[in-house]
């Protein structure tokens, strides 16, 4: 099984005790974010996780403690920096302090196991073309060497945007073009390997490789491990990752960003956080009456001479 910890919420910025407790506890709860009184249990030991993936804008926190997790497990990060300021991401480190960051997160865990995410591209009078290319630039210029790829997205333009963004300038298929002919040919010149994530479009004529940002392919070369080939059905529309499980929770991110998919109101989001205890097995709140818990299969992708045996991990 992959277990994600950052698809639903910047779990590393806002809540690494809890994921640190978690992982020395040996398993997590996951509310159902559809059903909300069915939650399921994961066992966070090796044998039961094939990969822990995570998605951060800010690994600051964790970096003390990342070995706890990284000792035992196969691992993969993302790290998003984007070229957008605190009009967009009120809460997010600033370009300098990120960019300083992932490279002592790249010390800590090798850039084979680390991906630079410049996503989601979004157009206003403020953020142009020319403004994403430029910092764009500067960036892979910064981060050249340090990261096993970088890669990127359009904004998906959903309702809530609408009143979120008002100010964003709907992207042509000629603007995303000219963006994707700019950012291949600024990665090419960097030696960075460049793709696309939920994206239908083909860009490979630029240089730019076809959509897959968590596939057992990316995930076994960065941890010389072997998955067994299996079908990879994405997570949404244009996805080609493979299936994991999110111990996450919608509406429970600070950061802010005015884009965001997983909050429906930053209101909503501070007060699920004022709920959170970081000793408890759920990220927000705990158990309780009319919850029922059951335990998940949590199947392993990995091929048999790869799987790390109960009796390594009992030693």
């Amino acid at each position: 099984m992959i277990l994600n910890t950052g698809g639903r919420t910047d779990t590393v910025q806002y809540f690494s005790k809890w994921l640190l407790n978690r992982f020395k506890e040996g398993f997590v709860y996951s509310r159902n974010p559809l059903f909300p009184n069915k939650v399921t249990k994961y066992e966070l030991t090796p044998d039961k996780i094939d990969c822990v993936v995570f998605c951060s804008k800010n690994y600051e926190p964790i970096l003390n403690n990342l070995h706890e997790i990284t000792d035992k497990f196969n691992t993969y990060f993302h790290y998003t920096i984007t070229a957008y300021g605190k009009d967009v991401e009120p809460n997010v480190p600033d370009i300098e302090k990120s960019i300083t960051t992932l490279l002592k997160l790249e010390r800590i865990v090798g850039a084979k196991r680390l991906s630079w995410r410049y996503d989601p591209i979004l157009l206003t009078e403020k953020y142009t073309i020319d403004y994403h290319l430029n910092a764009f630039e500067y960036m892979a210029k910064s981060l050249s060497g340090h990261i096993d790829r970088c890669i990127f997205s359009f904004v998906e333009m959903y309702k809530k945007l609408n009143v979120n963004m008002p100010e964003i300038i709907l992207m042509t298929e000629k603007d995303k073009d000219v963006l994707a002919k700019g950012l291949g040919d600024i990665a090419k010149r960097h030696n960075i390997l460049i793709q696309t994530c939920g994206t239908q479009g083909d860009y490979t004529k630029y240089g730019i490789n076809k959509s897959g940002c968590m596939t057992l392919d990316i995930i076994g070369k960065a941890n010389g491990v072997e998955f067994r080939n299996l079908k990879h059905r994405g997570m949404r529309k244009g996805c080609n990752c493979i299936e994991s499980r999110d111990i996450g929770a919608y509406d429970t991110c600070l950061n802010g960003c005015r884009y965001c998919y997983a909050n429906f109101r930053h209101n909503r989001a501070v007060e699920n956080f004022k709920l959170h205890d970081e000793n408890s097995p759920l990220l927000i709140g705990n158990i309780k009456e009319g919850d029922t818990v059951q335990n998940s299969s949590q199947k392993s992708f990995l091929k048999p001479d790869n799987q790390i045996s109960l009796f390594w991990y009992q030693k």
